[in-house]
């Protein structure tokens, strides 16, 4: 019984999804052989997409169904959202006194031309290397000596379906040219099992930074194998936080770097946040820097005393208008935002997930610099 409410979504939501653009595209612009035609293909596509996202993301972890169903999920994303915005259009046209048939071939048009261009783009934008997105953040109580400290942050990886080895390798470059004093990946590594994914996930070894390389768990680690991709992290030379900290020391000058599992990891038996713990013997008069995959574990590192918090999660976004919906459900959806006395810097993730696309929401490789208030007064 448990099952029904969320079979019912599963349905539903491929329902509005195809409902809104058959009517804009379909039903008021086509006729006779025409009509049925498209509606068969509209309600192929219903029944489609989620058997196809069903066994790529499923038991049967089928890569294919995966990309296929990936791929029309971000499709329809695209045609619905710009379906919607035709339909206010519409009745703008109606108001202006434009009649049928030039008002509905405008609209569907225009949501056809406007859809395609912006699938076309935010596949380009989803496979391309992502942008190096540079921001300086004073941090209280930082030490002179560590002033111009060089974080370089990569998140949301998710190395999946798409083999995206020389995409890893070339990130993996890019990162080692921005001269990290200390590294960074904070969660949502990789979709599937180490043995599937490990050879795109492998050029991170190369990484280089002189006082660590720090990695934590995100929320879709727990939707496959948390402990193999901890485990393999580490035999990279990552050093996974969980629920932990450690003293980064530049000439006697000092910082806490500190890190907490994905809140999805209680699911999973000594998984979890535990903010507590991480900070536990911390010196309180060093600042701390904080990895927590989501933006909205940002009251408890208000509340701990943080100075930074650093998130993926949210992927800016990732296809427009959705940053909408993902703000229901996080504080921030990308960019640095203060809290309290807490700062939160938000990525919009250096991959993508499912749809190979990003429309508005731009990928990126963040390179945060630590300033000491002393040296920006």
């Amino acid at each position: 019984m448990n099952r029904i409410p969320r079979l019912a979504l599963m349905l539903a939501i491929p329902a509005l999804l195809f409902l809104v653009p058959w009517w804009v595209l379909v039903y008021t612009t086509t006729s006779g052989a025409a009509f049925w035609a498209l509606s068969a293909l509209f309600v192929f596509g219903y029944v489609g997409l989620p058997a196809a996202m069903f066994t790529g993301h499923g038991p049967k972890q089928s890569d294919t169904a995966a990309l296929i169903g990936d791929t029309a999920l971000g499709v329809m994303w695209v045609l619905f959202s710009w379906s919607v915005i035709g339909a206010v259009v519409r009745t703008g046209l109606i108001v202006a006194r434009v009649d049928d048939p030039a008002r509905s071939r405008i609209v569907a048009l225009g949501v056809l031309a406007i859809s395609a261009v912006l699938t076309v783009w935010g596949i380009y934008e989803a496979r391309r290397i992502p942008r190096v997105k540079t921001v300086e953040v004073t941090i209280p109580k930082l030490a002179p000596g560590l002033d111009g400290l060089r974080m370089v942050v990569v998140t949301d990886t998710h190395y999946a379906a798409t083999d995206r080895l020389r995409w890893s390798e070339r990130v993996v470059e890019i990162v080692n040219e921005q001269r990290p004093d200390i590294a960074c990946h904070a969660g949502d590594l990789a979709d599937g099992s180490v043995v599937k994914r490990r050879a795109q996930v492998d050029p991170l070894g190369k990484v280089d930074a002189e006082f660590g390389r720090f990695y934590i768990t995100g929320n879709h680690e727990y939707f496959g194998d948390a402990p193999g991709w901890i485990e393999h992290m580490e035999g990279l030379g990552w050093q996974p936080l969980r629920n932990q900290h450690e003293v980064i020391d530049r000439n006697g000058d000092r910082l806490i770097m500190a890190g907490i599992d994905d809140p999805t990891g209680v699911s999973l038996s000594g998984h979890g946040p535990n903010l507590p713990a991480a900070l536990e013997g911390t010196d309180p008069t060093l600042p701390i820097i904080l990895l927590a995959h989501q933006p909205k574990q940002i009251p408890d590192a208000v509340e701990a005393g943080v100075a930074l918090q650093i998130s993926g999660h949210t992927h800016g976004g990732q296809i427009w208008p959705f940053r909408y919906l993902v703000r229901l459900d996080q504080p921030v959806v990308a960019g640095l935002t203060r809290h309290g006395e807490t700062q939160l810097y938000t990525s919009r993730g250096t991959g993508f997930w499912g749809p190979q696309l990003r429309v508005f929401a731009p990928s990126e490789i963040t390179v945060l610099i630590l300033r000491s208030p002393e040296l920006t007064r």
